[in-house]
């Protein structure tokens, strides 16, 4: 374990050749005494002690014949892999887009007809434009934004850029604030 150093791991290594049982007892407590006094900020944490002796067992690989006042994690349990989480089995066409954009089409394709509809296939319009200038940074054309539209909801939203203005997406440049230089002299 890194974060304890080599001297540490060369203590537990000496405590691991020594014979009688006692010593190798008194020696066990000294290391976990020495390891709790590296992070003493930590000392307020609920199972500080039970951690460190924890970590006493895996650096000598488990391998130390002491009396444990705390019951040790077990070997096992440390090599247990999780389990494999699967791909989504959706298909996403355009991954700059994601899935979500997708999900939101296929709601406004079933929309009623009306003014609510418009306002949520503009909103997705604009969302999608903004994603796309994520993705790409060099701007995008609004028919590109709209043809992608199109072909997402299969047809069944068509719109022009002429009829269809989307909103200007700028990229904000945070301006310098003045006096953060270190470099300037200051007047007093």
């Amino acid at each position: 374990m890194p974060e304890y150093g080599r001297s540490v791991q060369n203590m537990v290594d000496h405590a691991l050749t020594i014979e009688d049982r006692e010593e190798r007892q008194r020696c066990a407590d000294t290391i976990v005494n020495i390891m709790g006094g590296m992070f003493p900020q930590l000392r307020d944490v609920e199972d500080f002690r039970h951690k460190l002796w924890d970590h006493l067992a895996i650096m000598s690989d488990f391998k130390l014949d002491i009396d444990y006042p705390v019951e040790i994690v077990r070997k096992e349990s440390l090599e247990v892999r999780p389990d494999r989480i699967p791909y989504s089995p959706n298909k996403i066409r355009y991954r700059h887009y994601g899935c979500f954009v997708q999900d939101l089409i296929k709601i406004a394709v079933d929309y009623p007809e009306g003014e609510e509809k418009n306002v949520l296939i503009r909103y997705i319009a604009n969302h999608m434009k903004k994603d796309y200038i994520n993705w790409n940074k060099d701007g995008v054309e609004d028919q590109k934004i709209l043809d992608d539209l199109c072909e997402l909801s299969e047809g069944k939203i068509r719109l022009s850029a002429e009829d269809y203005h989307l909103v200007e997406q700028r990229v904000l440049i945070p301006r310098r604030r003045q006096g953060t230089n270190n470099n300037q002299k200051r007047k007093y």
